[in-house]
């Protein structure tokens, strides 16, 4: 089956962050998210996914075991699962991204208590 943003399941995180599940399986999940300019998700690691992160429009801020990396369009980063890690985008314009998590993230992500 052909995916896009309007035919997959669409959700809402973070402060009015958007995401849509393109593959969503146990193994694997592929995500199409959207962060508007001034947006960050909280802390965290995930005990046993690994990740992939490809930046389609903006430039995203990782802040990836307290070391700032800036990723532009067109480029990607991989996060190894355990790697405290959290995705700003601290532009003026929207951020799209996706990102490929394997295993699927459900019940892996553990937020940094501090």
């Amino acid at each position: 089956m052909i995916t896009s943003k309007e035919n997959s399941e669409h959700y809402f995180w973070g402060d009015k962050c958007s995401g849509w599940h393109l593959v969503k399986t146990e193994s694997l999940s592929i995500i199409e998210e959207l962060m508007p300019p001034n947006t960050k998700e909280k802390e965290h690691y995930h005990q046993h996914a690994q990740q992939f992160f490809r930046i389609l429009k903006g430039t995203a801020t990782f802040e990836i075991a307290n070391e700032l990396v800036q990723v532009p369009a067109g480029s990607g980063i991989h996060i190894p699962s355990g790697t405290l890690h959290r995705i700003r985008n601290d532009q003026s314009e929207n951020l799209e991204f996706m990102v490929i998590s394997e295993p699927n993230t459900r019940g892996d992500r553990i937020e940094d208590p501090s």
